[in-house]
């Protein structure tokens, strides 16, 4: 088989491949996408306050007095 006939093949192979399934729409990917940052957003301003409640809980240092 010559080149040329072996590139013709491997060139409508491909484009045979490429008018096949697309895939899905990318509507539910965005959709998806929204709701795992949403819910990363959640978490992360949860562990924030948790993490603000912890610091303000941490005693102030005070300077011994003496008797």
């Amino acid at each position: 088989m010559s080149v040329l006939t072996h590139l013709h093949v491997a060139l409508r192979a491909r484009l045979a491949e490429l008018r096949g399934d697309r895939g899905d729409s990318p509507v539910p990917t965005a959709v998806i996408i929204f709701g795992l940052v949403a819910v990363a957003m959640a978490v992360t301003a949860a562990a924030l306050g948790a993490a603000n409640d912890w610091m303000d809980n941490i005693p102030t240092h005070q300077d011994p007095v003496a008797d």
